[in-house]
Order: structure tokens, then sequence, then C-alpha cells
């Protein structure tokens, strides 16, 4: 009986955490590479940037979202869901991009993190919209959502994109290919589920397999997980923190 009891109270435990405090995510895309990469499957921390409350307060580590975040959030044009980007602009920032580069209130970033590989036929290097944002007209932007394209103007400001309150300006690291904040707006504050803490488990997946939603597609995918697991999960990755 005092076993049973203590495996019921570990997996009560086990199960509060993932529930509140943790979740578990796969990256399907590549627009956050090299960051985090097609297949990499990460912790979510749902504590650090959930609302603070009057009794917790002062008991857990609560803040705010800062420049450089990586979040976890549901997509504000596609509900269900979920994507990861990295925080760009915070309330009341000014954001602009020329040739590529980001201005935030008028000073230029340094990104080392950011990816701008344009090696394959599909992505090109240069894109009127996407490199020089937002002073080239949505018309040119090819994704932009019906919904943003008729929204933005009302955010721009001497050049500049001016970011609402309770809403933050995202986009993903690999910049070439990212389907972020310029393309569909803001993320609302209301919309974030936390932040990436580590890499569990990374294992090399086609960039293609995430949209192979057949029931056969996806037994085929886990008989190669079982096979290659060995040879094919990025050991390197492993438990690496997510910056």
């Amino acid at each position: 009986m005092e076993f049973l009891a203590s495996m019921a109270v570990v997996l009560v435990t086990g199960l509060f955490i993932i529930t509140f405090n943790l979740q578990a995510f796969e990256i399907p895309s590549s627009s956050m590479e090299n960051t985090l990469l097609i297949g990499d499957h990460v912790f979510v921390d749902r504590i650090t940037l959930a609302p603070r409350t009057a009794w917790t307060g002062p008991l857990l580590p609560y803040r705010d979202l800062r420049h450089g975040d990586i979040v976890v959030f549901l997509s504000p044009v596609q509900p269900g869901l979920y994507l990861v980007k990295r925080v760009i602009g915070l309330p009341g920032d000014r954001i602009h991009l020329q040739d590529g580069v980001v201005y935030r209130n008028g000073e230029r970033l340094s990104e080392p993190y950011v990816n701008r590989t344009c090696d394959d036929i599909t992505v090109f290097c240069y894109s009127p919209y996407r490199d020089n944002f937002p002073t080239v007209p949505t018309t040119y932007g090819g994704n932009v959502t019906a919904e943003w394209g008729g929204e933005i103007a009302y955010h721009i400001q001497g050049g500049d994109l001016v970011v609402p309150p309770d809403s933050y300006f995202v986009m993903g690291d690999n910049r070439n290919v990212s389907y972020d904040g310029r393309y569909w707006g803001f993320v609302p504050r209301g919309h974030v589920i936390g932040r990436p803490m580590f890499i569990y488990w990374s294992f090399e997946t086609p960039h293609d397999q995430y949209q192979k939603t057949g029931v056969g597609d996806r037994v085929l995918f886990v008989l190669k997980v079982v096979v290659h697991f060995f040879d094919q999960t990025r050991w390197r990755r492993s438990f690496q923190m997510v910056r």
C-alpha cells in the first residue's frame, strides 16, 4: 500500500506539472531555424509568462515578455494552431525593416540568431514587402491576410509599425521563409502560452512531414522513428536550452 501510495503521489505530481507548469511541443516548420529545427521537441514553461495572481505572485517568478523572448502562442488567424516565434516588438515599440534589417525605435538591432540563407529556388534573397516592412504596400506581400491588409494602415506612423497595447510583434529567426507578424499582424497577450525552455529530444524529420496528415503517412513515420531512433536522433541537441 505504501508503494502504491508513493506511485500515486508521483503520478499526480507529474500530471500537475505537465498540465499547469510544462507542456511539450514539437517544431513542425523551418521558420525558427537554426535556433529550432524541424523535429525538435521542446518543453514549454507555462508559468513564468502567465498573468500574475494575488495569491501566487510572491511565490512564483512571474515576469513580462521581453525583447528577444521566444514564445509559443495560439495563432491569431488559424484557431487551434500553435506557433513559435521571437518577440521583436513590445507595446509602444516602433518597428520597421530596411533591406531585411530590423530597426526598433530608430535603432538598428543586432540579431546574431537570424538565418538569412536563400539557397532554395523557392526562397527569394530579396522581397520588397518582406524586407522593407511596413513601407511597401501589402499588395506586394503575397501571403498577407485580408484582415491584416485592411488593418495595418491604422498602426503605421512615420514609416514605422507601432505595436498597440496588450499586443506583441513577432518574427521567425529564419527571416526569408518565416510566415510571421509581417503577414498577419500582432499577437494578443491572451494568446501567449509560454516560453520554450529546452529541447528534450530532436529527430531528423523531412520538411514536408507535417503536411502529411493521412493515417498511412503517420504510421510510416512512427515506424521510421522506431527503426532509426538511434541513428537519426540529433543527440547533440538533446537538453539544449532555447535562446
